[in-house]
């Protein structure tokens, strides 16, 4: 499973989940068999080349068409801001579906 999450900055460990239009930085991260196998960080999102199962955002209200038009599940985290965090939330389903 690969993650796409809108980030604030490139560090893996201080960087936070922001909204989409707002976003500094996109990363992926690749989740298989409950733990964290790679993350990288991209300034353009054209510069993804992996194709992203799920796209992660910060509330209701982000404008995800275009995710939803490539057949990705868009997942909100309302609390959960560091990659760390997101993960763990995913892993024990704690985010949220996209309420439309």
């Amino acid at each position: 499973m690969v993650l796409l999450l809108p980030m604030d900055g490139d560090d893996t460990q201080e960087s936070e989940l922001t909204g989409i239009l707002s976003a500094s930085f996109w990363a992926t991260v690749e989740v298989e068999e409950g733990r964290v196998v790679e993350i990288n960080f991209y300034k353009d999102r054209s510069e993804i080349e992996t194709l992203c199962d799920a796209v992660i955002v910060t509330n209701n209200y982000e404008p995800v068409m275009e995710f939803l038009d490539q057949q990705m599940m868009v997942l909100v985290a309302h609390f959960q801001k560091t990659i760390d965090d997101i993960v763990e939330a995913y892993l024990f389903r704690e985010l949220h579906d996209l309420a439309v």
